[in-house]
């Protein structure tokens, strides 16, 4: 996308809040160049903005001048230890280029940066390591999410997790957010019952089109970029994008469409609200995952 397109959109936005705050992602926005030049532009539009980064571009000199303009978070995916990450990347120089970038992340202290890992099959038994690792280089903040059954990872049995290894994904983060050495947290994805309180800040919630929008590469207007295309609320080519965002978002504002399948019955869909939007894809008729259903599951105990 032309960056001017994407500053015209932004600009549709009037008085933004103080806690207003882009974020930058995609694919891998370092490929482009014009990343500084975005962001110094955020910046005198009075907006705050942050990169999400598979850290494989991210040099020395990258890291200065990004900082040099305005960038104010970072989040780096790794994505277990050597072999597993590569593996998952599909890369063989991909762990050393991502743990050079994370020590360069970690080395400043005006920088709000955190740590994110894909749990799967391959590096669940990592995770202790993994932490030490990023302990080491000083990481102060680290997320974990899981993949749920869209794209390549429908016909790859290794990316997802099974229900005990779930819960025990769920004690692993407990564990370690009794510990203090680093502020470990279980990703937005989805409602976890009884583990709530003891994995994350606070309760569940998918902010996906509530306090979270996001303009597509081309051009589309939806909420959090993982969700099913079929959530586009517009196109910033025919729409302006804050009136869109005032007046559209339905499906994202009032969820009781999700009331289908398991969610239908469910005790505790008050609180679940039918996860995480990303956990509805196809025709919807049921959700993909329910994190939930894996806790209760009598099969749980490892």
């Amino acid at each position: 996308m032309p960056l001017k397109d994407f500053l015209d959109a932004l600009d549709t936005i009037k008085d933004p809040s103080d806690l207003f705050i882009v974020v930058l992602t995609g694919g891998e926005p370092l490929l482009r160049n014009d990343i500084e030049i975005c962001g110094r532009e955020i910046r005198k539009r009075g907006m705050r903005w942050s990169l999400v980064s598979n850290g494989h571009l991210y040099t020395r000199e990258r890291h200065n001048s990004l900082l040099n303009a305005g960038m104010g978070a970072l989040t780096i995916s790794l994505d277990g230890l050597e072999n597993s990450h590569n593996w998952l990347r599909n890369s063989p120089g991909s762990f050393e280029k991502v743990s050079n970038a994370i020590t360069l992340a970690a080395s400043s202290t005006r920088l709000n940066f955190d740590v994110v890992t894909c749990v799967n099959k391959r590096n669940i038994d990592e995770l202790p390591d993994i932490l030490e690792h990023l302990t080491g280089k000083g990481v102060r903040a680290w997320r974990l999410f899981t993949i749920i059954p869209i794209g390549r990872a429908i016909d790859n049995p290794d990316l997802s997790l099974t229900a005990s290894q779930f819960v025990k994904l769920m004690d692993f983060i407990a564990d370690s957010r009794k510990t203090g050495s680093i502020d470990v947290k279980f990703s937005c994805e989805g409602y976890v019952g009884r583990y709530e309180s003891l994995v994350r800040d606070s309760y569940f919630f998918c902010r996906a089109g509530i306090n979270i929008g996001s303009i597509l590469i081309d051009g589309s207007i939806s909420a959090c970029p993982n969700i099913d295309r079929s959530f586009i609320q517009g196109n910033i080519y025919s729409d302006n994008f804050y009136q869109v965002w005032q007046t559209k978002y339905e499906p994202f504002r009032n969820r009781s469409w999700t009331k289908y399948g398991k969610c239908g019955n469910c005790s505790e869909y008050r609180d679940c609200t039918g996860s995480g939007l990303h956990n509805w894809h196809g025709d919807k008729s049921n959700v993909l995952v329910c994190h939930h259903e894996k806790i209760r599951m009598p099969e749980c105990e490892y």
